[in-house]
Order: C-alpha cells, then sequence, then structure tokens
C-alpha cells in the first residue's frame, strides 16, 4: 500500500494568487538602486561631484557572498570543511559627462597610490582606503510606505517623498585598481561615453530596511559626502 506524504504540496495552495500573496512589493528591480561613492582627501572631489555619482553611476551590483572550501581527502572520498570568506572585486559603470569630474576623480585616487612619472604614493592604507554605499530602493514612495521607518531615506534631497530603502550594504576599504578605458571611434554615435571601474574589498557589511546591520558586526564610521567637509 502506497504511503501518504502529508507534506506533499497541494495543487489548491499552489494557485497563481498564491503566488502573487508571496511576491512581496512586486519583488524587487534591478534599475532601483542607488551608489553612493566618497574619495580620498587628497583627491580633489567636491560635493557636486559625490551628488552627480548618485545618477551617473549606472550599473553596480550587490555582493555575492563567498566561503572557499577545503579539501580533506579520506580513503578516496574528499570531506569538505568550510575555508575563509573571500570578497569579489566590486564593479560600477559610469556615465561620462562633459565635466570628466567622476573620471578625474578616480584617477587621481589611482595616481596618489603610485604615481604615473616615479612610482611613489601613500603607503598607510587609512589615507587612500574609503567606504562605498550601494541602496536597494522599492518602488512605493516613503511617505505611502508602512513598516519603513522615516529615517531610512536613499540620501536624495529631503523634503517631499522619497524611495524605501530595502536593503543597503556598505563596502569597507575599497580602492580602485582598474579605470577602463573610453573607446572613440567616428563610427560611434547615438550613444553616450561610459566606463568601468573595479574596486578591491575590504568587507562589506548589509542592513536591512530597519537599517539594522544583519551580522551585528562592530559598527565603523562610513565615509560620506557630508563627511568629507567639502
Amino acid at each position: 500500500m502506497a504511503s501518504t506524504n502529508n507534506n506533499a504540496p497541494k495543487i489548491k495552495d499552489r494557485t497563481i494568487e498564491d503566488f502573487k500573496g508571496r511576491l512581496i512589493g512586486g519583488a524587487a528591480r534591478p534599475n532601483l538602486f542607488e551608489v553612493e561613492l566618497a574619495f580620498p582627501s587628497y583627491v580633489r572631489a567636491n560635493t557636486e561631484t559625490l551628488r552627480n555619482s548618485r545618477f551617473l553611476v549606472k550599473a553596480a551590483n550587490l555582493p555575492a557572498s563567498n566561503i572557499n572550501v577545503i579539501d580533506v581527502p579520506f580513503r578516496g572520498r574528499n570531506l569538505k570543511i568550510a575555508g575563509d570568506r573571500t570578497f569579489d572585486v566590486w564593479t560600477i559603470t559610469v556615465i561620462n559627462d562633459t565635466s570628466f569630474d567622476i573620471r578625474n576623480a578616480f584617477e587621481e585616487w589611482m595616481n596618489g597610490i603610485n604615481k604615473h612619472d616615479n612610482a611613489t604614493g601613500v603607503i598607510n592604507p587609512a589615507q587612500y582606503q574609503k567606504d562605498a554605499l550601494v541602496y536597494q530602493l522599492g518602488r512605493n514612495t516613503q511617505q505611502s510606505t508602512s513598516g519603513f521607518p522615516s529615517n531610512i531615506k536613499s540620501g536624495l534631497p529631503s523634503g517631499g517623498a522619497t524611495y524605501p530603502v530595502l536593503k543597503k550594504y556598505v563596502f569597507h576599504g575599497v580602492f580602485p585598481t582598474n579605470v577602463s578605458a573610453i573607446e572613440l571611434s567616428y563610427d560611434s554615435s547615438d550613444t553616450i561615453e561610459e566606463f568601468t571601474v573595479d574596486l578591491q574589498v575590504q568587507w562589506w557589511d548589509a542592513y536591512d530596511a530597519n537599517n539594522d546591520n544583519l551580522f551585528s558586526t562592530e559598527e565603523q564610521p562610513v565615509d560620506t559626502p557630508d563627511s568629507q567637509g567639502s
């Protein structure tokens, strides 16, 4: 006699209406995000440059979480043991406006680390490593969304409705190791220039919609445009 699995999914509980009820908020959207950059003090990036970067960083990513594996051989089999955590390079794509301010800032940042003409540069990591943030934003305005505290904002100008922040990642100790080329060609038309920047990451923190640290890691000061005194 066949046994009955009482935990098997019931067809009546798997309708499109049930699925709709589980898709909270209509799902997160990859085009609703904002990046907040900070530059070392030796970089001539003013407040306007930092504000512009919130609009002109057109692509980024929410980071992967990686733990390496140690294989320990035993009698023809491998026992898998958790190894060390690693952090991927964080790559952003930037729209290049005619001021070149953001590209100039990244080039100056890298030149401070290792100068073009004599290979000298700052040697204290605190002098060239900064914090960067990426916000995953929601679709509803802050004023019409329940469950999101009023102090959680995307960093847009105060006053009026703002986007709710669904999640925030803080990348600690980042610095650029590659600013990509911008290809120029007579054949290019109906397009605008953009470039990518590869940023090395020491580690990252994640915060939920209530701005609570998900890992309960030690709070670190976060570099923001306001804290740079520009």
